[in-house]
């Protein structure tokens, strides 16, 4: 079975992101579609980046758990909110962080926003970083805009079968680009 890493970027107080992170592990799980675990950066905790993992003397344990779980994801699914048209502080610090887990890794982009516009301005920066570590990103997007109408105050979506109408061809997306990947070298 595939084992898919769902990223969950914001570490804001009354974060709504977390919520999509959430609905996308439940949908992994309840369609036996993969083994799913969110690695939540606000659990995380990460110090201010200062340098690669390979060039730290003495990395933390979480910082080295946290990259054997994406070095050993068959894919990964970053769910981000837009801050400001970028993404958050967070996200970059752990992208930078990891080189080598990120090569040809795939990774699929869910970006999520209060407005109507679903998070659409972050994904060409968010994607360019990436295409710079030489991740695949997976072409589908999954953008959710005015995240308080689709899910309810107990983060469950209000229309879930329209909603995994989406995910099922956003995962597809990703499968195929991880079955592309272990197809051979790129």
């Amino acid at each position: 079975m595939l084992k898919i890493i769902i990223i969950s970027s914001s570490v804001r107080i009354n974060r709504k992101s977390h919520v999509v992170a959430s609905y996308f592990e439940n949908y992994l799980l309840e369609n036996d579609l993969s083994d799913a675990e969110i690695l939540d950066l606000k659990k995380y905790n990460f110090p201010l980046f200062n340098e690669r993992l390979r060039f730290q003397e003495s990395p933390s344990p979480a910082t080295l758990t946290f990259a054997e779980k994406v070095r050993e994801a068959d894919g990964v699914i970053i769910v981000t909110p837009e801050y400001n048209g970028g993404y958050p502080a967070s996200l970059k610090n752990i992208i930078d962080l990891l080189t080598d887990e990120w090569r040809h890794k795939p990774v699929a982009i869910s970006t999520v926003s209060d407005g109507i516009f679903g998070g659409s301005q972050v994904i060409t920066s968010l994607q360019f970083t990436l295409w710079k570590m030489k991740a695949l990103t997976v072409p589908a997007m999954f953008p959710v805009p005015r995240v308080d109408d689709l899910f309810n105050k107990d983060g469950l979506p209000v229309d879930k079968s329209a909603l995994d109408k989406r995910a099922a061809s956003f995962i597809k997306e990703l499968f195929k680009c991880i079955t592309a990947a272990k197809a051979g070298p790129l």
